[in-house]
Formats: structure tokens, C-alpha cells, sequence
């Protein structure tokens, strides 16, 4: 863009000194800045991994960043896990981890139960967080890094008629009306994101997590105290897992849906009743529930706006994981930010969005997301399917190549003889688990046609 371009936006709120207040009700929030010297200004709405982690990208490289968090008491409702490579990747000091998980034990619609976790090496284990504080201290290191946090509901985005006006962003900050002018934003604010209803950046499925937090006795405790379960069955999710996840003093119990929203809490009854001995005692002391990603938007970047994290959709099908994704988009787009703009001096345009944050993400990550929806397809479709899934997830080398995949985030390269037997194993699997589900199935109509 034109120099003339950078400089007409920029002169619409370059102030030396804060806007007067006129009305107490209907304040313009400015900053002082300087006169003569307009660094890129950028807006970050959301503050969970996604936006802490745009935010850090930016403000390190030079970048005038605003983030913006409603509400930093809470978290988004979620299992915590975490892969290994996201503690190196992030610096996320060891003292936050709540619990180093090195069994993982997966059991099926007719309760095979199969240790998921034979293969992890000596140093290997998955990190069990809360995301409070995993968001909070994202959020205070972006903080430190030079983002100004802003506790703030944002309540409208005014996107510009002409590539010269600066994003006009409303939002409510101790009770009073506020504005802010920034040349660009990056949209972290969930599934149900407004920066996404502002540039139209079309509608996506979205299953629900419901997840109870169970204070458990200190002996039931014990039992969870390197341990994580997962659950499969019509009667915990039609189309997803259930999950029971040890945290610092207790367990989260939850599960999720695409298909069957509506029933949430029955499938929630569900998996409290396989898991009942386990629990018995315990106390619930939190109840949250959160709509989740299904795929990503038809729209992920439009004009100088970038989504990002759930946002954007970036959750996994098959495993519903969406923190390590969600960070790394942030940084993605925060880092790209700060290179099409050469460190906040120059101004970006949508193409640069697009070549430096969109086309690194898609070839870093396109084909994760491709395979692992192809697995949901195949392995969540009926019980027959997830009797299969169970029974491959006891074979160690399917173990090693799915922790290696999950643990580093990236596709694993196996061996090819190993491959071909998996594959045929997989085959094997699914034909037999079939064919026992449909004589399940036709031993119990012929009992129901007796009664």
C-alpha cells in the first residue's frame, strides 16, 4: 500500500494526548501516543491460548497490540490435555502441570478396556492443566511481553467501507462505553465468535463439551493419580468420547456431541454411571458446558481481520483437541502480522493474511485434520465400529505411531511393513466387529419379540 495510504489511517488516531470525555456513558478509550511516529495497531479479541499467544507474537515484534478479555476469572470448558511438545514449544513452566498422565486406558461400547499408554518412552507423559491458569498466565506473559489487556466485553466491530479507514471496535470496560480505532484484527473469541458475524465469515457445525469437575476422597483419588480414561458407546456420545481427566484435586468427567446437543445431559448421566465405583463420593464443584468447532470456517481471513483458535475452527476431529492448535494459530498470525508489516512500520492488506498466515497454516496442518476426520468417519459411526477401534488401539505399534503423532503434532512416518499390517488389521477389525454387532443386535430384537 502507498505510503500516503499508511499515513491517512494512521492520522485518524494519532493523538499526542487522550480524547476529552464528553459523555461518562459514551467514552472513546485512547492511549497517549506519539506525535509523530504511528506504530501498527492491532486488536486482539479473546484471551485464551489463541489471543495470549497472537498477542505475545505481536507485541514482541513491535507491534501497538490491544487484548481484549471479558472475563479472565473463567476458562473455556475442557479436558486440559496437552502434548509434550507444547511445554518446549510455549515455555509452559512445569510447576503449572497439574498431572504427568503416562496411562491412558480407552474402553469400549461393551466395556473392553485396553491400556493405551505401553509404549511411551521414559520421559513421555501428557500434561493435565485447568485452563484458568493455563489462560491466565498466556494472558499475563503476553502482558509483560508489551500487549495492553483490557478486561473488556467487546459489543460491536465496525468494518471499514475503504482499505484507508481504520476498524472501529466498541466495548464495555467498568460500566462505561468505550471505542478504540486499529488497523487490524485478529478474531480469538471462540466458537461463537463476533469478529466472525462481522466480516461474514459464514456458519460451521459445532458439537457441545459438557464436563463436571468431581472432588474425589483421597483413596478414589489415588487411583487417578497418573491415569486418564476415555469412553466410547452410544450411551456416553453418538459421535464423540467421553472422557474422565485427573486434575490437581479432582477429576473432570464430561463428554460431547455434534449430533445429539440436545441430549447432552443424558449422555452426561451416561458416563457417570460406567465410571460410578470410580466416582462414588465424590462432590461436584463445577458444572460448565462450551460449544466446540466441528471443521473450519469457509472464511478464516478477510480484509486486515484473521481468525484464529476455535475462531477459526481449528479442532481436531476424532480427538477434539484444540488447545495446542489453537496457540499455534496465534502465534502463526501474530508472527505473520509482524513480518508483512516489517515489525509495525508498514501496512497490511488481506493478501499478506492470506500468504503469511493462511498458506503456512494450511501446509503445516491441512493434512492432519483431513486424516483425523477421515478416522471419526470411520471409527465413530456405530458401536460395531468403536469394538473395532478399541481392539486396533491394543496393537503397541498403533500405540506408538498414535502417541508419536500426538505428542510432537505431527504425522508420524511408520514402517511401511508395519503400515501394511495395520491396515489389514484395521480391515479385519471392522469386518469381524460388524459382523458380532449385527448378531448382537439380532440376538436382542429376537429376546424383545419374546417379551
Amino acid at each position: 500500500m502507498a505510503a500516503q495510504t499508511y499515513f491517512h489511517l494512521h492520522s485518524l488516531r494519532c493523538l499526542p494526548v487522550p480524547l476529552k470525555i464528553q459523555n461518562p456513558q459514551n467514552q472513546t478509550h485512547r492511549f497517549k501516543r506519539n506525535p509523530v511516529v504511528c506504530k501498527l495497531r492491532v486488536a486482539v479479541i479473546g484471551g485464551g491460548p489463541a489471543g495470549s499467544s497472537a498477542a505475545e507474537a505481536l507485541a514482541t515484534g513491535g507491534i501497538e497490540t490491544f487484548l481484549f478479555e471479558r472475563s479472565p476469572a473463567t476458562a473455556k470448558p475442557c479436558g486440559g490435555a496437552i502434548p509434550l511438545c507444547m511445554l518446549d514449544e510455549f515455555s509452559i513452566p512445569l510447576n503449572l502441570i497439574d498431572r504427568r498422565v503416562t496411562q491412558m486406558r480407552i474402553v469400549s461400547p461393551s466395556n473392553l478396556v485396553v491400556d493405551f499408554g505401553k509404549t511411551l518412552k521414559p520421559h513421555e507423559f501428557i500434561a493435565m492443566l485447568r485452563r484458568e491458569v493455563l489462560d491466565s498466565f498466556l494472558r499475563q506473559r503476553a502482558e509483560s511481553s508489551g500487549a495492553n489487556l483490557l478486561k473488556a466485553l467487546v459489543t460491536n466491530l465496525v468494518v471499514p467501507t475503504s482499505s484507508r479507514e481504520p476498524y472501529v471496535i466498541h466495548y464495555t470496560m467498568d460500566n462505561c462505553q468505550h471505542q478504540l480505532a486499529v488497523d487490524a484484527i485478529i478474531g480469538a473469541d471462540g466458537a461463537n465468535s463476533r469478529v466472525a458475524k462481522s466480516i461474514k465469515a459464514g456458519n460451521y457445525t459445532t458439537a457441545i463439551a459438557f464436563q463436571e469437575r468431581i472432588k474425589l476422597p483421597e483413596d478414589k483419588m489415588g487411583y487417578y493419580e497418573n491415569l486418564a480414561e476415555m469412553y466410547i458407546g452410544n450411551d456416553v456420545s453418538p459421535d464423540f468420547y467421553a472422557w474422565v481427566f485427573p486434575k490437581c484435586d479432582h477429576v473432570a468427567v464430561g463428554t460431547g456431541t455434534v449430533c445429539s446437543k440436545s441430549n447432552i445431559k443424558s449422555l452426561q448421566h451416561a458416563i457417570r454411571a460406567r465410571v460410578k465405583p470410580k466416582i462414588e463420593g465424590g462432590k461436584v464443584i463445577k458444572v460448565e458446558a462450551h460449544p466446540i468447532p466441528e471443521h473450519p470456517r469457509p472464511v478464516r481471513v478477510r480484509g486486515r481481520v484473521a481468525l484464529v483458535g476455535d475462531a477459526a475452527g481449528y479442532v481436531t476431529k476424532c480427538s477434539g483437541e484444540g488447545i495446542y492448535f489453537a496457540a499455534k494459530s496465534g502465534r502463526i498470525c501474530g508472527e505473520a502480522i509482524v513480518k508483512a508489516s516489517e515489525g509495525g512500520e508498514s501496512m497490511i492488506n488481506e493478501d499478506d493474511l492470506k500468504r503469511e498466515y493462511l498458506r503456512k497454516w494450511d501446509d503445516k496442518y491441512f493434512s492432519t485434520f483431513k486424516f483425523l476426520d477421515v478416522l471419526q468417519k470411520v471409527f465413530y459411526g456405530n458401536n460395531a465400529a468403536r469394538e473395532a477401534l478399541v481392539e486396533l488401539c491394543g496393537d503397541e505399534y498403533v500405540q506408538r505411531m498414535t502417541f508419536d503423532s500426538y505428542l510432537y503434532k505431527e504425522l508420524a512416518s511408520g514402517n511401511r511393513w508395519e503400515d501394511a499390517k495395520m491396515a489389514m488389521n484395521t480391515i479385519s477389525s471392522l469386518v469381524r466387529c460388524n459382523i458380532m454387532g449385527r448378531e448382537v443386535e439380532a440376538s436382542a430384537q429376537k429376546i424383545l419379540s419374546r417379551v
